[in-house]
Order: structure tokens, then sequence, then C-alpha cells
């Protein structure tokens, strides 16, 4: 159906108006199904925690995302614990083998301090593509918006593809407070300081989601969505659901 007036979005191989899902282990014939229905809708694909490291069908799974042309990555707390026991170049090895192209360097567990993550990142991006985070999974540390700012172009400029924006798959940390309110006054101030498009906001819940949307608009890169929910997050981008449903009345072109 194209009948409707509404917001354009971006399609294809996509550089912004991402939608990347968090995999905690949905079963290869269930992501078989999803997959054949929502791929294009779907831009990344994160395996959440230390999944990938425990999932015994993870060159599978993997290869059916890139099938549907779906870029898979190891969620940021398994490159955290490779970076404590000092298993990185086993990490990349592995990575390597299993044909990922993409990783993240985080330091949402453990401090790593910028300058290390800095010195990591000038490595890896000679081979691999980075997705760096900034934000912490403590809810009790606190970054003024001016750090989150500087961090963020910081690691752009060093040459990662895109910064995430820490808020846990439950949205109880980074950007948001511990009850999962998130921090709206932060958010609106952050991205007056920052290339939004490069910008991955971690966006769990639908109520987060549609905040994103009306405040950044249709084209917004979220993550941390949950897999099930993508079909309802395209009509939210879409101007399809109640929380953004005057959306086209504001944005109905591109952001460039």
């Amino acid at each position: 159906m194209e009948f409707l007036k509404l917001p354009k979005r971006t399609s294809g191989n996509r550089k912004f108006g991402l939608t990347s899902i968090i995999d905690k282990g949905t079963p290869i014939g269930e992501l078989e199904n999803i997959l054949k229905d929502f791929h294009h809708i779907i831009d990344i694909a994160k395996f959440g925690m230390g999944t990938a490291y425990v999932t015994r069908n993870i060159k599978e799974k993997i290869e059916l995302y890139k099938e549907y042309q779906i870029k898979p990555y190891f969620g940021g707390t398994l490159f955290e614990k490779c970076y404590l026991q000092q298993k990185l170049p086993d990490f990349l090895n592995c990575l390597r083998e299993l044909g990922i192209e993409w990783v993240e360097v985080s330091n949402g567990t453990i401090d790593i301090k910028l300058e290390e993550r800095l010195d990591i990142i000038n490595e890896i991006k000679k081979e691999f593509l980075v997705i760096a985070e900034v934000g912490s999974k403590d809810s009790a540390q606190e970054m003024t918006i001016e750090e989150w700012q500087e961090e963020i172009n910081i690691l752009l400029a060093a040459g990662c593809k895109y910064v995430i924006t820490e808020g846990r798959d439950s949205g109880t940390a980074g950007i948001y407070d511990r009850n999962g309110r998130l921090k709206a006054d932060l958010i609106q101030e952050l991205v007056k300081g920052i290339d939004s498009n490069k910008v991955i906001f971690e966006a769990p819940t639908t109520k987060h989601q549609s905040y994103f949307i009306n405040q950044l608009g249709a084209n917004v890169n979220l993550g941390n969505v949950n897999i099930n929910d993508v079909l309802l997050l395209e009509t939210q981008r879409c101007g399809l659901r109640s929380d953004t449903f005057y959306l086209e009345e504001t944005e109905c072109e591109l952001r460039s």
C-alpha cells in the first residue's frame, strides 16, 4: 500500500535510519522465519551480552544474518571480558574465522580509559569496522552533557563508524535512570553538539523508541531493539502508531 502521506524512510544499505536488534538467544529456526519477513527493516544484529561465546550454532546464525544483508557483531560485554583477560588477539582471530566485520569497543562494565580505547580503535580499524559505546552500565555513574559530546566526537574522529549511547537491554543505565526514565534534558542538549546520524541510541522499549522518533525524526538510529518488535518499530517510524501519529506533519523529507 502506498497511498498515505508518510515520513520518507531510508532503505537498502542505510547509512542512517538504522534499526539494530539485540539477539539474546533467538533459536535459529525462529530467526529464519523472522528474517524472511522482516529483514528489509533490520540493519544490524548484536549478539547481546556474551551469548555469542556460548551459542553452539553461532556460525550458522552469523551466516543467516549475512544472507539477508544484516550486519552481525558481538556485544561489548564480550569485548570487555576479552580485554580484561588479555585475550583480544584471540577474540579478533575468532571474528576473522567467523566472518564478522564489525567490532564494538566499549567500557560499560569495566573502566577502560579513553586513551586505551583509542589505541585499540586505531589498531583494529585497519581491518574491522568499529562501533564504539559511550556510557556506563552502572546507573550511579553520571556524565555531563559536555563529557558525552566530547567523547562521542573524539570516537567518531578516531574512525568509528558509529557510536552507541549506553542504555542496556533493560533501559536502566547511561541515557536512562535506574527506573527506566529517559534523561530527556540530556538528550535534547546532547544532540546539539554531535552528528546524530552517526549515533545509535539504545532504545529497548516502545516508549523509548517513540521519544527518539518524535524528537529526531523517522530516520533516527535505534539500538537494542527486540527482534520481535521490528515491525512495530517501523510503524512508529512511519507515523502509524498513536505515539508518533502526526510525524508526517513535521517530517516528510529525508534528513541529510
